[in-house]
């Protein structure tokens, strides 16, 4: 997935890419966004459009809960991470839900993975829970506590690792009931 910058970098004109869209060898799925039309669409096409539609965003909440498999619930929007005094991003498609965090919520918990070529970034399964429980009164408290369980069953972070998350976003009251609770 291009964006029009992109080919402009590379010295292919703006006018080739309405060309090529026309004649069907790209695909726009977004404004300013180009794909090959052949190639076929993976699960999470739409995280890599949310991507590159807004570079400094995370991929957080509901949108990372389902990308580490730790929800049952499908979010019809993409749940991103905006530092808090970001432009707020302007998107026709896909649909974005857009919250803000500051400093080291932030930036702490990061992983970067490649889907189809593109950097993706999604906060960790650790980080993502305990967001979660700030976000509790947004989700809803049986989300937090589907997403502590899951999360503890498949081994995809530790007690420690929810721990030190709490401590950095600053959750460890609410939190420890339900760690102590699921001991």
């Amino acid at each position: 997935m291009l964006r029009a910058r992109d080919f402009a970098s590379a010295g292919i004109a703006r006018e080739y890419l309405s060309r090529m869209v026309a004649d069907g060898v790209l695909a726009r799925p977004g404004r300013g966004l180009y794909v090959i039309a052949a190639d076929p669409p993976s699960e999470q096409r739409t995280l890599v459009e949310a991507a590159r539609r807004v570079p400094a965003g995370v991929v957080c909440l509901l949108s990372a809960l389902q990308f580490h498999g730790l929800t049952s619930q499908a979010p019809f929007e993409i749940w991103l991470a905006i530092d808090l005094k970001s432009r707020l991003p302007q998107s026709d498609a896909p649909p974005l839900r857009v919250v803000r965090f500051s400093g080291a919520a932030m930036t702490t918990g990061i992983e970067e993975h490649t889907i189809e070529g593109v950097c993706v970034r999604v906060y960790s399964p650790a980080k993502t829970v305990v967001d979660c429980f700030k976000f509790r009164n947004k989700l809803g408290l049986d989300v937090a506590l589907e997403a502590l369980r899951d999360c503890l069953r498949q081994r995809k972070a530790t007690r420690d690792e929810l721990w030190s998350a709490a401590k950095v976003c600053r959750m460890t009251n609410v939190i420890r009931p339900y760690l102590e609770a699921t001991a």
